[in-house]
């Protein structure tokens, strides 16, 4: 899987060399010449990491990356510089770069820094809880929790609308349509879920939102066999 870089450089040539170098490491992306065009692209493309040369001409490197960090852009970022000094490493960390590397640089080392900065955001990404629709189970990294079946059913229907809230009118038409009970019973089984779902570290909640009825709130669940097949049980333990 090709991973997408953003090169920034006020160079042209630096940043096209860059990017064939590291094409032959499975990387891809952009570039940017301009200070300001990469901001604009830090916030808003869809990258996985970013490579950010110290001096951009007019521009400096280190304030790109304290603004970009100061929006809320959290991708790794890699300095490049051929300031070796410690004290020059040093303002570019404490800047908010991820690493910094000195040139000349080999691309072998380059891509490998840029590996270690993919390992350790899929290191810290949570990995989510799994519904066994069939067997009535949720799996998670804290054991397994049994259902019954209209809870498992009902846990089912808020990860599908995970982050929306639910009105209570749609739950109880979705899971109990045509029985003769009240909508109560919606807030009856949300609080059996609670109770279940209290003791273990499932990544997510179930919320209680005025007047706007419920959201499942957190990493959802995925639904076995709805979601992503390469998620298995001993993944979700």
């Amino acid at each position: 899987m090709t991973t997408r870089l953003l090169v920034v450089d006020d160079d042209p040539e630096i940043t096209s060399a860059v990017l064939r170098g590291l094409a032959l490491h499975g990387f891809d992306g952009e570039t940017a010449n301009r200070a300001d065009v990469a901001l604009d692209r830090l916030e808003n493309g869809n990258f996985a990491a970013a490579i950010v040369d110290v001096m951009l001409g007019a521009d400096s490197g280190l304030d790109l990356v304290r603004e970009a960090r100061r929006r809320g852009v959290a991708m790794p970022i890699l300095m490049l510089s051929a300031l070796a000094d410690v004290e020059d490493r040093a303002a570019g960390l404490e800047a908010g770069a991820n690493d910094y590397v000195v040139k000349p640089f080999s691309f072998d080392e380059l891509a490998a820094r840029l590996r270690v900065q993919e390992l350790r955001i899929h290191r810290d990404e949570p990995v989510p809880c799994v519904i066994e629709i069939e067997s009535r189970r949720l799996l998670c990294g804290s054991g397994d929790i049994d259902l019954t079946e209209r809870e498992t059913s009902l846990l089912a229907f808020l990860a599908r609308h995970a982050g929306s809230p639910v009105p209570r009118g749609d739950i109880f038409d979705a899971l109990w349509s045509g029985g003769s009970t009240s909508e109560n019973v919606v807030d009856v089984y949300i609080g059996y879920l609670r109770k279940k779902l209290a003791p273990h570290d499932t990544g997510f909640r179930i919320e209680t939102l005025r007047n706007q009825g419920f959201v499942l709130d957190g990493t959802a669940p995925r639904i076995d066999g709805e979601a992503d097949p390469s998620v298995s049980r001993e993944e979700a333990r």
